[in-house]
Formats: C-alpha cells, sequence, structure tokens
C-alpha cells in the first residue's frame, strides 16, 4: 500500500534547514490538499510560511504544547523534517512532559528519543511516518552522481569507512566516517555531520574521503541520512575529495542543485550499495 497516495493531510514536524520546505514542495506537489507545520522558534527558518496552509509555532523543548497543537490540528499523519541543534539536548528548557520522557530512558539518543515521541504520538491518535515519504524521488540508486570516479586509494578508502560505520553504527554512535589513505581521520559523534568534516580537514587537510550510510537497524521515521548544498560547503573547506553516501537511504536536498554543485567544486560524489540484513531492506522496499 502506498502511504503517500492516500495521504492528504500532512503534517511537518519542522526543524532547522531546507529539509522542511523541500518535503512540504514535493507533498504539495504528489496532491497533498492541506499542509500544517509544527516548527520551532530560534530555530525552524520561517520560509515554511510561505509554503504551508498552517503554522504551529513552538518553544523547542516544549512536548505538550507540541502533542496539544497536532492533536487540535486534527492531523492524523505526520513526518519530521529538518535538524534539532544536537546541543540544545542539554541546554533548552524542558517541560514536564519531555522530562518524564527523557528520564523513563536508559540511553538518550536519536533512534531512542525520537522513538519515544513517535509512541507518545501514536497515543493521541498520530501515525509518525518515514522522514522518506513524499521524498524518494530524492534517494538515488547506486552509482557516480557527480564528478570523476574515485582513485583505486579512494575506492580502499571508501570501503574502509563503510567497515568501520557498520561497526560504529550498532554502538549508536554517528553515520559519518571520514578517511585519508587508509588511517581514520573523524568518526561522527554528537556534534553531527559538517563538524566532524571540519574536524577531519583540521587534522587531515586536502584529499580525505567521507563516508555517510544510514545506522544499522534505521529507524526510517527520523534521523535519516540528509546531504544538502551546506555539507557541500563544508566538504569544499575541507577540500574533501570523495563524498560516498549510501544508495537508497541519503536524501539528496535539492538533489539536481546539489549534483551541480558537487561537480562545480570538483567533488567526487558517489552512491554506493550497502549491504543490509534482509528485514531492513524489507522495511525500506515498504516505503519506496
Amino acid at each position: 500500500m502506498n502511504q503517500a497516495s492516500e495521504t492528504t493531510t500532512l503534517g511537518i514536524i519542522a526543524g532547522r534547514g531546507v529539509y522542511p520546505r523541500v518535503l512540504a514542495e514535493s507533498a504539495r506537489a504528489q496532491g497533498v490538499d492541506q499542509l500544517i507545520a509544527f516548527a520551532f522558534k530560534k530555530e525552524t527558518d520561517r520560509i515554511i510560511e510561505r509554503h504551508v496552509d498552517q503554522v504551529h509555532w513552538l518553544n523547542l523543548g516544549q512536548l505538550q504544547a507540541l502533542l496539544d497543537a497536532i492533536a487540535a490540528s486534527g492531523v492524523k499523519t505526520v513526518v519530521m523534517a529538518g535538524q534539532i541543534k544536537p546541543t540544545h539536548l542539554f541546554h533548552v528548557r524542558m517541560d514536564k512532559a519531555l522530562l518524564k520522557l527523557l528520564g523513563e530512558l536508559r540511553e538518550r539518543n536519536a533512534h531512542s528519543i525520537f522513538g519515544a515521541v513517535g509512541e507518545e504520538l501514536r497515543k493521541i491518535g498520530v501515525s509518525l511516518e518515514q522522514a522518506s515519504l513524499f521524498m524518494e524521488s530524492t534517494m538515488p540508486e547506486p552509482g557516480q552522481l557527480a564528478g570523476d570516479a574515485p582513485t583505486d586509494q579512494e575506492q580502499a578508502d571508501i570501503a574502509l569507512g563503510l567497515r568501520v560505520a557498520k561497526i560504529t553504527s550498532q554502538l549508536d554512535i554517528g553515520q559519518t566516517v571520514v578517511i585519508k589513505a587508509g588511517t581514520i581521520l573523524a568518526v561522527e559523534a554528537f556534534e553531527g555531520t559538517d563538524k566532524t568534516i571540519k574536524r577531519a580537514g583540521d587534522l587531515g587537510g586536502a584529499g580525505s574521503v567521507v563516508v555517510k550510510v544510514a545506522k544499522q537497524g534505521h529507524d526510517m521515521r527520523f534521523d535519516i541520512p540528509v546531504i544538502g548544498e551546506r555539507t557541500l560547503k563544508i566538504c569544499k573547506r575541507a577540500k574533501v575529495s570523495v563524498l560516498a553516501i549510501e544508495a537508497r537511504r541519503t536524501i539528496l536536498l535539492d538533489r539536481s542543485r546539489v549534483i551541480e554543485q558537487a561537480a562545480k567544486n570538483g567533488l567526487k560524489l558517489i552512491a554506493v550499495a550497502v549491504e543490509r540484513p534482509q528485514q531492513e531492506e524489507a522495511a525500506v522496499g515498504d516505503t519506496l
């Protein structure tokens, strides 16, 4: 069953960056009649107001206000789109509902926190859907997307990055590994992809290979790998040679512009197939 084809009203829990806007445009183009955004003050770009029918502006950390706004809107299907600055987890003022939710978690990471939020949404009759909903065309198949093919050394670095990412993802660390000539320069932690790339550039200089994949056992409702023009700018500053992303599981925001910009910057952009357990592949197949 194609969830997208049956969705006429969509709620977007909108974070930072252009992802919420791109999702809204794509959903509208695919026939969604009403778009309602739940946005966060000082976090969500106000341009979202031009692309949806309603916007509910909320304070970050106020979980109950978010749940109440979603319930009052009548929306039954929501998607999370866009990032929330990682350090806000430690500095934002939290309401009782969020404090209670976090207090019940043994581990605090994207999967556990957003998974728990998804369960709270389910309790009020709202379905948190795959982050790829309406974004399927932005997720490339395996192949070279921009620039020349990687050299033999770069291919070896990609293979090493994939092996490392497979291990670190089991520990729920990050999605990104940066390698240069067989040396692991950086593994993404809580700081996010862009700062990981910058750190690697400071350490290793020009010519590194960035590998970004979805975590093993990844819940495609949230924290899906996303590449946009901002990441390409970071790659350019860090003088990255190759950006390898996981095929079929990575969203390219404004896909044609990202590919064009990568080529312009001299960045080799490649989508690589990653071996996944059969149950994971089946779960993704259900959304495409």
